[in-house]
């Protein structure tokens, strides 16, 4: 039988419920950094678990008390928390008209048959053994580690004949297991996202994403299919490959197993709603602070609970990005509109690394002006046009430049031309809106003279080579056109010959060239 029919099956066979009711949820949150002495340090998985336990606290009727999270603690530690923890569960299952949850998580890693806590190890039958075991009338674990789905592969779905209602608890009894991974996969991390894939997409649906029916529940079977989709569209694009988190349940009896209602905490939390069509992460405070949810292009549920205070959102189309924060309020709803985000075009994701690709291109042209160089009797006005490539850690730029001059007295008149053309490798700042950039470069320079006078006077043509300093600034002003300024020194190594009887010798001049510019992302 497949995923979906099961997850089909399953949802046949709930029934929503309009609260919490009488249960009572344990929960038991297991992150270590740590594995093996030969595997790498994670650097997520602790951070990850402290993570989740907030969530469950502030929109999953998880009580503080009833909540543990381990980070960088041993099997044994973990082995005794958990039996510890049913003890709790089978005292709370004893009173009248209560059910009980609980809710495992693990994230660290592992092999295809234990957990790997730092030095010791956990064997994936005894923690499976351990949370079938519990008292709980439903017991729910979530292992985002490598090849977890071991876990899941020998079995499938087993739905046996319902009982009847009483009350608004849990009603029923059920086992479901997640895992981030198929028995043969890496459970990844992301760097931009600072934390797993798995456990980031599962978190994102609870607060909000995953409630396709909008009735403000966030259901198991919701919760998984988000996060599956949602792991697997975004490891797709990874150099580990594709990562399918797996799903395996038991459920007896006809009940709910309502893991979050993101807004029956608006009182106290925030509600945030995006526009469609778009991909949105939302960073605690600012660009540098961590992820704390997200919205895919095409969920239908748009809205995600956060926590008031303030965020950075990102918002990404296919060749630029969104960008900017928002302030909520406990209590309110607000409706982000695009208008309220800066437009972040190509060239700065290169930037960023926040691109599809390793570089960014763009043509430009403008008008400029020269100071006068020896040899020369004016100032030099013309044009420009240039090819620019951005990389991540750098910019280069192919210019060639055009400008003409005249000169007139009693006796002469001059036309000067001057044709060049350099290259320069530049670092570029990314400031609010500007883009500041500076480098350097080698080019060569054409210059050509022509007088008119009384007696004879030849033209002359000579080449120089140039090298030079540049600095400057753009601001985008529409879609992928920009608007620019620059300042450049340019260095020439000229022949000068003062008279007709001199020796011509080898000098170096230097001029200024100011100029204004539009380009185009490419």
């Amino acid at each position: 039988m497949s995923d979906a029919l099961r997850l089909l099956c399953l949802l046949t066979c709930l029934v929503t419920s309009t609260a919490f009711g009488t249960t009572q949820r344990f929960a038991l949150m297991v992150g270590n950094d740590r594995g093996q002495a030969t595997e790498v340090q994670l650097r997520y998985a602790e951070s990850d678990a402290a993570r989740f336990a907030k969530v469950l606290r502030e929109v999953g009727d998880f009580e503080p008390a009833d909540t543990v999270v381990l980070q960088g603690e041993s099997a044994d530690t973990t082995r005794r928390t958990l039996i510890s923890l049913n003890d709790r569960i089978r005292a709370a299952q004893s009173l009248p008209n209560t059910d009980t949850l609980l809710f495992v998580y693990y994230s660290g890693h592992a092999d295809g048959r234990s957990l790997h806590l730092g030095n010791s190890s956990l064997d994936f039958r005894e923690l499976a053994q351990l949370v079938r075991g519990s008292a709980a009338t439903f017991r729910l674990l979530v292992v985002d580690a490598c090849r977890s789905g071991i876990l899941t592969r020998t079995k499938g779905g087993r739905i046996v004949a319902p009982f009847g209602l009483t009350g608004e608890g849990l009603n029923g009894e059920g086992l479901a297991f997640l895992t981030a991974s198929a028995e043969n996969e890496d459970s990844q991390e992301s760097d931009e996202l600072r934390g797993s894939f798995f456990t980031h997409a599962l978190i994102s649906g609870l607060l909000g994403p995953a409630d396709r029916n909008h009735d403000g529940a966030i259901l198991l079977e919701e919760a998984y299919a988000y996060a599956r989709e949602g792991t697997i569209r975004t490891t797709s694009k990874t150099f580990s490959g594709t990562q399918h988190p797996m799903f395996q349940y038991e459920v007896k009896g006809q009940g709910l197993l309502v893991l979050t209602r993101p807004r029956q905490s608006r009182s106290t939390r925030a509600w945030l709603v995006f526009p469609r069509s778009l991909s949105f992460l939302v960073f605690a405070g600012s660009e540098q602070g961590p992820v704390v949810g997200e919205v895919g292009p095409n969920d239908s549920g748009r809205g995600i609970s956060l926590t008031p205070g303030k965020y950075f959102i990102r918002g990404r189309a296919a060749d630029y990005l969104l960008e900017g924060t928002v302030e909520v309020d406990a209590g309110r709803e607000t409706l982000l509109e695009t208008s309220q985000l800066n437009r972040v075009e190509y060239a700065r994701l290169v930037r960023k690394g926040q691109g599809m690709g390793r570089l960014a291109q763009a043509v430009q042209a403008g008008a400029t002006a020269r100071t006068r160089i020896r040899g020369a009797s004016t100032d030099c006005f013309g044009v420009d046009a240039a090819y620019r490539l951005d990389f991540a850690r750098f910019g280069l730029s192919t210019r060639a430049d055009y400008c003409s001059s005249a000169f007139k007295n009693a006796t002469l008149v001059e036309h000067a031309q001057e044709a060049s053309l350099s290259a320069d490798i530049e670092h570029v700042w990314d400031v609010g809106a500007l883009s500041l950039f500076a480098g350097i470069g080698l080019g060569a320079s054409l210059l050509r003279q022509t007088f008119e006078t009384r007696g004879v006077a030849p033209s002359r043509l000579s080449w120089s080579p140039l090298a030079l300093v540049v600095g400057g600034a753009q601001l985008p002003i529409w879609r992928q056109l920009y608007v620019g300024l620059d300042w450049r020194l340019e260095a020439l190594l000229t022949r000068y010959q003062a008279t007709a009887f001199d020796r011509a010798q080898l000098q170096t001049t230097t001029a200024s060239r100011l100029g204004v510019f539009t380009g185009l992302h490419l």
